[in-house]
């Protein structure tokens, strides 16, 4: 019973709930709350994945029932052994599937980690050949390059820097610059790329079949609009709203966290016009991930109890 409300909800978690999750559009006016209920859905449905098959074991106890019939003609040897010994069976098959799917998620977070790390330290690398020499700010990590389009991004790491185009800084006002800074700075200081990354390895380590690309384009947008919260606080609405219009046209690699270009700037200026959730609706966000992650473990201790 409770193993298969296990496995029910770690397809529901998986597949349907962040498609729903998604169209609740009004969650965007408070990122992080959102994030961290996305973090919750997409942790709980882990937890019921890797607790599901233990908690079937406990309903496999007993000897053999008293129904079963045998003779000396039909001793039921193969039958009693399994009926005795079906526990460890199960418990075995359980931890080979736990494993697998422990294993799949490791699996991922290696590739993919390897994979970002690889490209950020390439990139660092080669930015610092390309940037400008003397430039004032490059003690600050920010890092110029001699390019028309305006670009503005950051390369997360113990090493960061913050990549700049002439194009951005012609293009900046003042204010607008800080406000990009201020963009850049709270991706690197909020680590942002570690939670990108994690969403990313559940991403890819989830079946085709339950996948959810919904998931993975709301966080990224989120994301950037919990760092667009510290460019309002810097340099205000107006002006960051503005900056994300003139770098609507820039590309940020993939491997970095970039003010815009990315496809979310129509989403992120509209958010810019609106007030931020209620207090008491932040609140039921930040219940509703508590109660998400209780669940499976409230299921796996029914289950042995």
């Amino acid at each position: 019973m409770y193993a298969l409300l296990l496995a029910l909800l770690a397809v529901v978690l998986s597949g349907v709930a962040p498609r729903v999750m998604a169209r609740l559009v009004s969650f965007r006016r408070a990122p992080r709350a959102a994030l961290v209920a996305w973090q919750a859905v997409s942790l709980s449905a882990v937890l019921a994945a890797l607790l599901a098959a233990p908690a079937a074991v406990p309903y496999l106890g007993g000897g053999p029932p008293g129904w079963l019939a045998c003779s000396s003609l039909d001793p039921c040897d193969a039958t009693i052994w399994w009926i005795e010994n079906r526990r460890w069976v199960v418990l075995g098959v359980a931890a080979s599937v736990s494993l697998l799917v422990l294993g799949r998620l490791l699996l991922s977070g290696h590739r993919i980690g390897t994979r970002l790390r690889s490209a950020r330290a390439r990139h660092r690398e080669l930015v610092d050949v390309l940037a400008e020499p003397g430039s004032a700010s490059q003690a600050d990590g920010i890092r110029v390059l001699d390019h028309a389009t305006p670009t503005a991004y950051c390369l997360p790491g113990r090493r960061s820097r913050v990549v700049l185009t002439e194009g951005a800084l012609a293009a900046l006002p003042g204010d607008e610059l800080d406000a990009v800074l201020a963009h850049e700075r709270a991706h690197l200081r909020g680590r942002h790329d570690l939670l990108l990354e994690y969403f990313t390895v559940l991403h890819h380590s989830v079946p085709d079949p339950v996948r959810s690309p919904e998931a993975l384009r709301e966080v990224r947008l989120l994301i950037e609009a919990l760092a667009d919260r510290s460019a309002v606080r810097a340099s205000g609405a107006v002006a960051t709203a503005r900056a994300l219009l003139t770098l609507a046209r820039g590309q940020a690699p993939e491997s970095s966290l970039g003010a815009a270009g990315d496809g979310t700037t129509a989403a992120r200026m509209r958010l810019l016009a609106e007030d931020s959730l209620p207090v008491p609706t932040v609140a039921v966000m930040y219940l509703y991930a508590v109660a998400v992650v209780v669940l499976p473990l409230a299921l796996v201790w029914l289950a042995w109890r």
